[in-house]
């Protein structure tokens, strides 16, 4: 859960996102992260009067490092892919120096007893004794003091939003209205088919003829079905799917589910009506159509609080990235590589 800490998502938003986040993804680090320091050291950015230190930036990449490794990228594509993170992470880093050098100049401060505030909502969330934290924080690589030393930094830069950001937002009604009117497609009713299938696999190294022995039992099973047979008891005999013995039920499916072939292959079909023989991946298949229900299907009331979230949430990541790229253009920031 090493990308969910605020601090090191790399995304262009704004990284003081919610501490409990923070928090519980701290709380949650697996084994394996700790990173030694580095023999050699020297300084990789300077931001106005401070500086970024080599050591500072390879711990911070490590924690992506892995992830990319364990992709089974080549020797070039893997090196191409840490240099990608270690420029996002760098320049993750200049913009947390310009805004610790704001919090800084606004004079904003964090007390002992906010951190021991936050630390025992982390906790009460993950039903952790202080005990289960330590463990946890060790297991991570992480020692208690460098854990609250992380939360006094996101209270700070949290903080630092609310006065330069969030208390200048404003979301509307007419705002949310117009989102929801723009966007009807996600709110409206959908269709879910209730499918059953019978399917017969065939290698995809069949060869022709073997492979049209396999549609024409297909054929068989159809004509069954045509014929008035029970699709659950055709199942049960015939399908080669992990699913036969329940008499091929798959469950409740939006078409937008789907594979585009089974999309098209049930997209007309009624209630009680079967497709054709279609090919897929995994072999030829037949489905039913058991029955079509509406679900869904929210109106502007009930999604006012969602949508009013959603559209702050935007609003701040736009307006810190703004923010962000006008301390950059003032600063005085020189990488050295």
């Amino acid at each position: 859960m090493i990308h969910k800490i605020c601090l090191f998502v790399l995304k262009k938003k704004y990284f003081f996102c919610s501490l409990l986040v923070l928090f519980l993804a701290t709380a949650s680090l697996p084994a394996g992260v700790a990173v030694s320091a580095e023999a050699v050291d020297r300084i990789v950015a300077v931001v106005n009067d401070d500086i970024i230190r080599l050591v500072e930036l390879n711990k911070t990449v490590s924690r992506f490092e892995e992830q990319v490794r364990l992709k089974g990228y080549s020797f070039d594509k893997e090196n191409e892919e840490i240099y990608k993170i270690r420029m996002e992470v760098l320049n993750n880093l200049i913009d947390e120096k310009l805004a610790d050098q704001e919090i800084r100049n606004s004079g904003i401060f964090v007390d002992e007893r906010e951190i021991d505030n936050a630390i025992e909502q982390v906790k009460a969330m993950n039903y952790y004794s202080d005990e289960d934290l330590r463990v946890a924080l060790t297991a991570g690589g992480v020692s208690m003091e460098e854990y609250r030393d992380e939360i006094k930094r996101q209270i700070l830069r949290n903080k630092l939003v609310n006065i330069k950001i969030k208390s200048k937002i404003i979301i509307t009604e007419s705002d949310i209205e117009n989102y929801y009117e723009n966007n009807l497609e996600k709110y409206a009713s959908k269709k879910k088919y209730m499918l059953r299938n019978i399917m017969m696999i065939y290698p995809i190294a069949m060869d022709m003829p073997s492979r049209k022995t396999v549609y024409s039992r297909m054929e068989a099973a159809y004509k069954q079905l045509d014929e008035g047979a029970s699709f659950t008891e055709i199942a049960q005999k015939h399908s080669e799917a992990m699913n036969a013995g329940d008499g091929g039920r798959l469950g409740l499916f939006s078409l937008d589910e789907l594979a585009e072939n089974i999309h098209e292959a049930i997209k007309e079909l009624k209630p009680g009506e079967i497709s054709s023989i279609t090919e897929t991946d995994q072999g030829y298949q037949i489905f039913f159509v058991e029955k079509i229900e509406e679900t869904g299907g929210r109106t502007l009331s009930e999604m006012t609080n969602e949508i009013g979230q959603l559209l702050y949430e935007e609003s701040v990541n736009e307006k810190f990235q703004s923010w962000i790229e006008h301390l950059r253009e003032d600063a005085h920031i020189k990488i050295i590589r």
